[in-house]
């Protein structure tokens, strides 16, 4: 995939939201600009956007509305900013899966920072894998980010896939947490290593048959057989 990645921006600071697509779009990226989740949403069932930014604050419909919305549908990245309670707005925005979360105010190149990682996690670490992988009787497409076992859809949260991909990319070794946090919640996730143990557990749970196993003292790794 191209790095001309189209992004949609919620924000209702009409002042702050023109700044931060003309940083973004010196990056190369398309920016449409909302300030409201209702036009937003109207937007997308048409055109997918490869990454949201929201805010939480909102007219109307807030920012964990909007994003209970595109979870529903689409396992798209998202970002929340708020000028909330950040550790509150930052747990609620995990548990509802959004990707990333930055407190304003904040430098608008923090930002194109924190979303240039992100989409290149998202969208070119696939590239540096097989179109499609097989292990243990599961299909993997690392680009479009689907799995099947037997024809059956086997549906992961972004979280799950990331740490998915990124053991098969390194299949065979073991990784340690901290090494999974760095690469899947970024070097500046500051909350418990347990986050992994939970993700891992759970793709346990959905790929029964997947060979991940738990290297005590080292991480974790997936056998390829």
């Amino acid at each position: 995939m191209s790095n001309e990645y189209s992004i949609y921006l919620v924000e209702d600071e009409q002042d702050l939201a023109q700044v931060l697509k003309a940083y973004m779009e010196k990056e190369g990226w398309s920016v449409s600009v909302f300030h409201n989740g209702e036009d937003a949403l109207k937007s997308a069932e048409e055109n997918k956007p490869h990454l949201w930014i929201l805010d939480i604050m909102l007219p109307g419909m807030d920012g964990y509305e909007i994003i209970k919305e595109i979870k529903k549908t689409s396992d798209i990245p998202v970002i929340f900013v708020s000028a909330r309670d950040q550790d509150l707005d930052r747990i609620v925005g995990l548990e509802l899966g959004s990707d990333d979360y930055l407190a304003k105010p904040f430098m608008p190149r923090e930002l194109v920072i924190r979303v240039r990682k992100l989409l290149t996690r998202i969208y070119e670490t696939g590239n540096r894998l097989p179109q499609t992988i097989e292990i243990t009787g599961y299909m993997i497409d690392p680009i479009s980010r689907k799995i099947t076992r037997d024809g059956e859809m086997i549906n992961l949260t972004g979280k799950e896939i990331d740490v998915l991909l990124y053991l098969i990319e390194n299949k065979g070794k073991s990784r340690k947490r901290e090494e999974i946090l760095e690469y899947v919640w970024g070097d500046d996730y500051f909350g418990s290593e347990r986050a992994v143990d939970d993700v891992i557990r759970r793709v346990r749970k959905k790929m029964p048959r997947l060979n991940l196993e738990t290297v005590y003292g080292a991480g974790y790794r997936i056998i390829p057989s």
